[in-house]
C-alpha cells in the first residue's frame, strides 16, 4: 500500500485528502459554497457576468407549486428538472419529447416512458429535500434542454456530453469530457457509469477514456475510437471555464460546460469539490500543473489571458496509461 502511494506521489498525482486541505479548505470559503451549491444562485451570477446558461422556464419551490408543472412547461417537447442543491446528476429528469397522442405522457433520454402525475411525484420528492446535498427542503428547476453539437453524435448514447474543466486561481488546469452511456441513463455522471474523455488542453482534441477507473479506448455502445475529436470553440470554452472563477470567488473548482448545437457553449453548473478520475483521463497527476500556477498566478490577467497560460503550459504528452503503472 506505502509503495502505491509513494509512486503515486511520485507521478504528481493529486489525492483526495491533499485536494481537500491543500486547496479546497484553503481557497474555497465555506461562505461562498453557495455559489456553486444552489444551481440558482449559479445561475443568476453566471447571467448577470453575462455567461450563457441554459434557459430557466420555471421554479418549484414548495408542494403547493408542484400543481404548476404543466403550466411551466406548456407545449414544449423537451426540459429538464433538476434540483437546485442536488449533485452528482442526481434527482435529475432530462424529457426529450412527448407523446402526440397523449401529452401528458412523455419520453426520458434513456427511452422510458412516464405520466405528468410520475413527473410531478418526481419533482414532489425533489421539492421535500431527497436529492439536496443537505437534505433540507429543495426547490425544482425546469430549464432547456441542451441539444448537443452534431460533433458528439458518435460518442454519447441518449444524453448530452459535457465538458469538466478543473480551474485552480483562475486558470483552466485540466479538463475531459463526460460521455454519457447506456449503463449511465444517458447521463453525463462518471459515478453513474458514463465515460470520461481528457482533453489536449492546447487544442481541445479527445484522448483516452476512462470507464469506472479502467483506461478504454471505445465508447462502450457506439464502438467509437475516443480520442482524435476535436471539441468546437475550444478556446471559447476554456475564457468561459475562467470566468468562473471570477463570478463565484473559488480558487479551486470544477466548471462543468455544454455546447449546445444552436446555442454554442453554455455554462451547466460550477462544482465545490469536483472529483480527481479526471487525471486517469488524462494520465497526468494535476500536482505538477497545480505548481506551475503558482509560478506564473497573476492576480490582474484576464479570463482570455489565463485561458492562453493553459493553451501553452499544458498540452498532452499522449500517454496510453498512467505512469505509475498497476
Amino acid at each position: 500500500m506505502f509503495a502505491i502511494a509513494r509512486r503515486l506521489q511520485e507521478a504528481g498525482v493529486l489525492g483526495l485528502n491533499k485536494r481537500n486541505t491543500n486547496f479546497i479548505m484553503r481557497l474555497n470559503p465555506r461562505r461562498l459554497y453557495p455559489r456553486v451549491d444552489d444551481k440558482i444562485l449559479t445561475k443568476e451570477l453566471a447571467l448577470a457576468a453575462g455567461m450563457a446558461v441554459p434557459e430557466l422556464y420555471g421554479i418549484i419551490s414548495n408542494q403547493r407549486q408542484v400543481r404548476e408543472f404543466a403550466g411551466i412547461v406548456g407545449d414544449r417537447e423537451s426540459f429538464v428538472i433538476k434540483p437546485a442543491q442536488g449533485s452528482g446528476g442526481d434527482g435529475i429528469l432530462v424529457v426529450i419529447g412527448r407523446s402526440q397522442r397523449r401529452r401528458d405522457t412523455y419520453r426520458l433520454s434513456n427511452g422510458v416512458r412516464i405520466s405528468e402525475a410520475e413527473i410531478a411525484h418526481h419533482i414532489s420528492n425533489i421539492v421535500s429535500g431527497q436529492y439536496s446535498l443537505s437534505g433540507n427542503p429543495d426547490k425544482a428547476l425546469i430549464e432547456y434542454c441542451v441539444q448537443f453539437d452534431p460533433v458528439f453524435a458518435d460518442l454519447s448514447y441518449q444524453g448530452v456530453p459535457d465538458i469538466r474543466v478543473i480551474v485552480y486561481r483562475g486558470y483552466p488546469t485540466m479538463a475531459m469530457v463526460r460521455l454519457p452511456t447506456q449503463a449511465s441513463g444517458g447521463k453525463a455522471n462518471l459515478h453513474q457509469g458514463a465515460v470520461g474523455a481528457g482533453v489536449d488542453m492546447s487544442t481541445g482534441e479527445t484522448l483516452t477514456g476512462v470507464l469506472e477507473n479502467e483506461i478504454v479506448d471505445e465508447h462502450p455502445d457506439t464502438g467509437t475510437l475516443i480520442a482524435g475529436l476535436r471539441i468546437p470553440q475550444w478556446d471559447f470554452i476554456l475564457q468561459l471555464a475562467a470566468r468562473g472563477y471570477d463570478v463565484t470567488g473559488l480558487g479551486y473548482l470544477g466548471v462543468d460546460i455544454v455546447v449546445d448545437r444552436d446555442l454554442g457553449p453554455l455554462i451547466l453548473e460550477m462544482n465545490v469539490r469536483p472529483g480527481l478520475s479526471i487525471q486517469i483521463a488524462n494520465c497526468t497527476g494535476l500536482t505538477s500543473r497545480l505548481a506551475r500556477i503558482d509560478e506564473l498566478h497573476d492576480e490582474t490577467a484576464t479570463p482570455a489571458e489565463r485561458a492562453r497560460i493553459a493553451r501553452l503550459e499544458f498540452p498532452a504528452k499522449r500517454q496510453t496509461s498512467m505512469p505509475f503503472g498497476q
